[in-house]
């Protein structure tokens, strides 16, 4: 290959902080609920809605059938979209409206029989899915247009996530504070009061990013072909690496998420008791562990863009999730009285993995470009559209298993808990969580894309798409 083969065949624009703030608007729009839905939406339904453990975990189980076809399905469709506002961006326009009616709508709590409570929360559950996947699939690939560089898409991303999680903090650190004050004690008005101002904040942050952002990678043109495009997909093996990893890493959030509440609830003893007041809001011990945690999380993606500058993606993520892993599970041995221990604990675990989020989706657009080079066929919204997937179906799982280990472990909403259920709780907490993300960091020992490769693909794809032009 000659020298100039090597560079990028035009020089790669440098995005403007207004357009990379607006684009992370979007992940902020959708951790509203999706932050809501990993810490709250479990301990809602059993303690609140009063559904069965065990029912709820079916349910998040059941309900990802819809989405093994509904989110490929949109990644097709969005691929093959073309309008003056590009192929991406109208979804944002378009679906942010749903996404907010239907976010509210699960936490309605209407006042109906058991059976029909988990009939409604089944169709409420599934429709909000639904919506998550049309916008938050165009949402995902906008960022594999939005520059053909892959150091743009790296700084994109941490964007992206810092918005993510300092949405994500506003609802761990506020969720119970204003349930609490918006209900008057009662935590059913509570959630809905709660949930109708975030349905307003997500529409109005999508449309942001709908105006904030561009699309600027135009592949090859190519005849469209589901079953090329699919193979495409099955044969991209960085992208498969990443598909496994990102079911079990978000199989050991939900389980840790789903846990976090019941452990303080009932194994710290946290039952809501103000550890202090503010602006006529009570934050409890759970509250501050979230929000601190979540501080520390914003700090570790904040250092994506040097460390990725200094080592391979691939070891990163590797040793990050790794570290991670070993520190949660230590968790299980600090006592009950040792609060601020756990807060100390956690924030060292979150700090480690802060990176992790952005460096998955830069990676995912490094394999929209590998795809590209390999098959000729650039399948962005599709490549998405499975790691979305990945993520709903390690997030409902996660989600279920915890719902079966606390009905294994014999848990009874709203009571004492027993030895062994505490155990249950403790585990679904610390040890099982950890377990997961050690198997989700084997996973990306079979993603062969370093640094070398990933400039060599950038310079490639530039050279064809100009001399396609």
């Amino acid at each position: 290959m000659s020298a100039i083969d090597s560079r990028p065949a035009q020089p790669v624009e440098k995005l403007k902080f207004s357009e990379k703030l607006g684009y992370g608007m979007g992940d902020a729009a959708s951790n509203f609920f999706f932050q809501a839905f990993n810490v709250f939406l479990l301990i809602y339904y059993t303690d609140v809605f009063g559904l069965a453990p065990a029912a709820v975990g079916t349910m998040f189980l059941v309900t990802k059938l819809v989405d093994a076809f509904s989110d490929p399905a949109m990644g097709l469709v969005a691929d093959r979209t073309n309008t003056r506002w590009g192929k991406f961006r109208p979804y944002l326009l378009t679906m942010a409206v749903p996404y907010g009616l239907l976010g509210y709508a699960m936490f309605l709590g209407p006042d109906l029989s058991p059976t029909w409570k988990l009939v409604y929360a089944y169709v409420t559950y599934s429709l909000m899915m639904l919506a998550y996947t049309a916008i938050n699939i165009p949402y995902s690939a906008l960022m594999g247009v939005i520059s053909p560089s892959s150091d743009e898409r790296v700084k994109v991303s941490a964007y992206r996530f810092v918005c993510a999680f300092g949405a994500g903090w506003l609802v761990v650190t506020f969720v119970g504070p204003l349930q609490r004050l918006l209900g008057g004690g009662d935590e059913a008005e509570g959630y809905r009061l709660t949930m109708m101002l975030f349905a307003v904040f997500s529409a109005a942050l999508f449309w942001w990013t709908f105006a904030a952002t561009k699309e600027r990678v135009q592949a090859v043109p190519v005849e469209p072909n589901v079953k090329a495009e699919l193979g495409a997909l099955v044969r991209n093996l960085p992208w498969i690496a990443l598909f496994v990893s990102g079911i079990f890493a978000l199989m050991q959030t939900a389980v840790r998420n789903g846990g976090l509440l019941y452990y303080f609830k009932y194994y710290v003893g946290d039952n809501g008791a103000a550890l202090f007041s503010m602006f006529g809001m009570t934050f409890d011990k759970a509250s501050v562990f979230m929000s601190l945690g979540t501080i520390a999380m914003v700090i570790g993606v904040t250092l994506t863009r040097p460390l990725t500058q200094r080592f391979e993606k691939q070891h990163l993520m590797i040793a990050l999730t790794a570290a991670s892993a070993v520190i949660n599970g230590l968790f299980f041995f600090i006592p009950t009285d040792q609060y601020w221990l756990m807060v100390a604990v956690n924030c060292f675990a979150t700090l480690i993995s802060g990176p992790l989020p952005p460096l998955v989706f830069a990676m995912n657009a490094d394999c929209a470009d590998y795809g590209e080079w390999k098959s000729g066929r650039r399948t962005t919204a599709l490549i998405y559209s499975g790691g979305g997937f990945a993520a709903k179906l390690g997030l409902a799982v996660g989600a279920g298993l915890a719902g079966y280990i606390l009905a294994l472990f014999g848990f009874i909403a709203n009571q004492p808990q027993t030895e062994t259920a505490l155990l249950g709780i403790r585990l679904m907490f610390t040890a099982f969580p950890a377990v997961l993300s050690l198997i989700a960091a084997a996973a990306i020992l079979f993603y062969r894309l370093d640094n070398a490769l990933v400039s060599r693909i950038e310079s490639e794809l530039a050279q064809r798409r100009l001399s396609a032009d």
